[in-house]
């Protein structure tokens, strides 16, 4: 095939795009987020993301009959067409959105926070490496995700370096989890836990074997969703030797905990605490 052919072939295919949409509401998503939902042929949500996209106006109101409580905006397409998306129908619909692609549409494919941090980016290529599909282009659409949702409404916990683990046991075992508690906790990294409906209490107690029970930590909720999520935006500041003293604060996977490091201080004003992690112990001297 000839340079000249294989050009005009792409130029019939469309284009998968992996679409993080944060927490998903309009103030948190991008402007490149909501042009590639409005502009494609095909949207993948699930039902949660489907209800967010629609108040917002990104996604054309579900029926007629909506009472008037989601109206489309100026860039919304009416002839797209929306698909439910669930845990268990993955595999089907990566293979059906390279299909489509095919056929020359345009796919996107929505996911919550941002699509490298524990979201949907890995099973597509994993997908295309399995059924080696070689031929459909691909493209990562980055969003905000909980640790930096949370670590905004928190103030500035995140300003030096910090890791992201997360508790969820399915495809990594326990023992792996704990060794990279461990280390993070030794290397004084800031932590910031995903999926802290599994076993948050175990992973608390480990960090406290290397970790100062007076250290700062944050129990998060659905950062950046306001009223929307499924338990209401909310931070609580507490200690580590303390945070287990809260469960009715972690109530599911809109949970994160933010833990500080040896650094990290409760800072307070007029109006409420926050969290400072100083970058590299600097003062305002330093500036």
């Amino acid at each position: 095939m000839t340079e000249e052919s294989t050009a005009a072939a792409s130029d019939d295919l469309g284009k998968v795009y992996v679409v993080g949409i944060g927490p998903g509401l309009p103030g948190d998503m991008t402007q490149r987020a909501k042009d590639v939902i409005q502009s494609a042929d095909c949207v993948i949500a699930s039902n949660l993301y489907q209800e967010f996209l629609r108040k917002d106006g990104t996604l054309p109101p579900e029926t007629a009959t909506d009472g008037g409580t989601a109206s489309a905006s100026a860039g919304a397409r009416s002839d797209q067409e929306v698909i439910r998306s669930t845990m268990g129908r993955q595999i089907e619909l990566a293979r059906e959105a390279f299909d489509r692609v095919r056929d020359g549409e345009t796919v996107a494919h929505v996911s919550g926070g941002d699509p490298n941090v524990y979201g949907k980016s890995d099973l597509l290529f994993l997908m295309a490496q399995e059924d080696e599909v070689e031929d459909v282009p691909i493209e990562i659409v980055p969003g905000v995700t909980a640790a930096l949702g949370g670590a905004a409404n928190l103030g500035a916990p995140l300003s030096n370096d910090f890791c992201t683990i997360s508790l969820s046991d399915k495809w990594r075992g326990w023992d792996e989890i704990e060794e990279k508690l461990r280390a993070a906790a030794i290397s004084g990294f800031v932590i910031v836990l995903y999926n802290c409906w599994r076993n948050y209490e175990r992973a608390v107690d480990i960090v406290r074997e290397e970790r100062a029970d007076d250290a700062a930590v944050a129990i998060v909720n659905d950062a950046g969703r306001g009223d929307a999520g499924r338990n209401g935006e909310s931070q609580t500041i507490t200690t580590l030797g303390e945070a287990t003293d809260h469960d009715d604060k972690v109530a599911g996977m809109g949970t994160s905990l933010v833990i500080g490091n040896h650094e990290t201080e409760v800072w307070s004003n007029d109006y409420e605490q926050f969290l400072v992690t100083p970058r590299g112990g600097r003062d305002v001297d330093d500036f």
